[in-house]
């Protein structure tokens, strides 16, 4: 298995090889025999599984206000402008909590509350919008972290924090209004740790590495997959891609859900269609 950092995965994911042919949504009753008979499965998910509840994906071409909504997601943005950065990540916050677990995500949860106690069900997600948890899921890895939680970037303790705001200063802010062009909070009155260290959202930014801690456990839960199932955009990017492809290499069964195939691995089957109905036939729910 492979430990890499986020930047040596992109070209790792490029030299992926090809696997068998795709087998399509006709053939559900043999992936769900497949899916029956195994004991231990691993569900990994993109960004946009929660794009039915409502919440907005941040591709390169996405603005904030006047700003490359990705520009504000690295360490260097922090560092410079805490008040800009932490307005961004308040209004996503915001956004997230009044959205609600879709159909997709409160599948995953009753299927890992009814099969957990035969099965070894994990969920790999890099969404850091906190729906997984909310819908009940109990055995999942954030890959990127979470909007909420909080890391200090003095003494590095990470904490859940789900109050709205998640600071006095902070509420109301955050508009995306192209005229809200500045942003002018005192850093002192910021989030900040009970070591008085400066806190920030515990996220993986642009340009920084997955915590190992996390890498270890999606990779042993890789190791040890009979079936995988690949939901979105996490089939088409890094790692989603390389852990479908270990698993696939493995000789594990994995199954793709998505608008289109994936590009960088071919799947053992494909099911197109809303994630709220192909993910929910596949578990049998």
């Amino acid at each position: 298995m492979r430990a890499l950092n986020i930047i040596r995965w992109k070209s790792v994911v490029c030299s992926v090889p090809k696997t068998t042919s795709i087998r399509h949504s006709s053939h559900l009753s043999s992936f769900k025999d497949s899916l029956h008979a195994a004991k231990n499965v691993v569900i990994i998910s993109g960004e946009d599984i929660s794009s039915e509840s409502g919440l907005p994906t941040y591709g390169s071409n996405e603005h904030w206000r006047k700003y490359q909504a990705l520009s504000l997601a690295t360490s260097g943005a922090f560092l410079t402008f805490p008040s800009l950065v932490w307005e961004f990540h308040h209004h996503r916050r915001e956004i997230a909590t009044q959205a609600q677990p879709n159909e997709t995500h409160k599948a995953i949860a009753q299927f890992e509350e009814k099969y957990g106690s035969d099965k070894s069900i994990t969920v790999i997600t890099q969404s850091i919008d906190g729906l997984h948890a909310r819908a009940g899921t109990k055995n999942l890895i954030e890959l990127h972290g979470s909007l909420f939680k909080t890391r200090c970037i003095r003494c590095n303790e990470v904490l859940t924090n789900n109050d709205s705001p998640i600071c006095e200063v902070l509420a109301n802010k955050g508009s995306p209004d192209i005229q809200d062009t500045h942003s002018d909070i005192p850093e002192k009155l910021l989030p900040h740790c009970s070591c008085s260290g400066l806190l920030r959202p515990h996220i993986v930014w642009f340009g920084e590495s997955l915590e190992p801690s996390v890498v270890e456990k999606a990779e042993e839960a890789i190791s040890t997959c009979e079936v995988c199932l690949v939901i979105g955009s996490a089939a088409s990017v890094f790692p989603g891609a390389i852990y479908a492809s270990d698993a696939i290499q493995r000789g594990a069964i994995a199954a793709e859900f998505n608008n289109s195939p994936s590009s960088i691995v071919e799947f053992h089957y494909f099911f197109e269609g809303p994630y709220s109905r192909t993910v929910s036939e596949a578990l049998g729910l």
